[in-house]
C-alpha cells in the first residue's frame, strides 16, 4: 500500500473517530438541536484531527504527521 493511500486511511480514521466522539459529547452535555449538532462536532473534529501526509525525502516516500498538541512535524514512516 503506498503512503498517500496509508496517509488518506489515518486521516480518515483519526476524524471518523473524534466526530463520533465529540458527536455524543455535544448531543449528551449541550443544548444544541438538530444540524448544530453534527456541524459542531465536524468543526471540532476537523481542527483537532491530527493530519498525515506522504511526502518524498531522501528518493524515498515518508510519512509525516502534524498535530495540534505537537511540536513541529514527525516522520513516522
Amino acid at each position: 500500500m503506498s503512503k498517500k493511500v496509508q496517509a488518506f486511511i489515518y486521516n480518515l480514521i483519526c476524524f471518523a473517530i473524534l466526530f463520533i466522539l465529540f458527536r455524543f459529547l455535544i448531543e449528551q452535555y449541550t443544548n444544541l438541536t438538530g444540524y448544530f449538532i453534527p456541524l459542531t462536532a465536524f468543526v471540532v473534529g476537523t481542527l483537532l484531527a491530527p493530519k498525515f501526509q506522504a511526502a518524498r525525502f531522501e528518493d524515498e516516500e515518508k510519512l509525516f504527521v502534524r498535530w495540534i498538541f505537537m511540536k513541529g512535524v514527525k516522520m513516522i514512516g
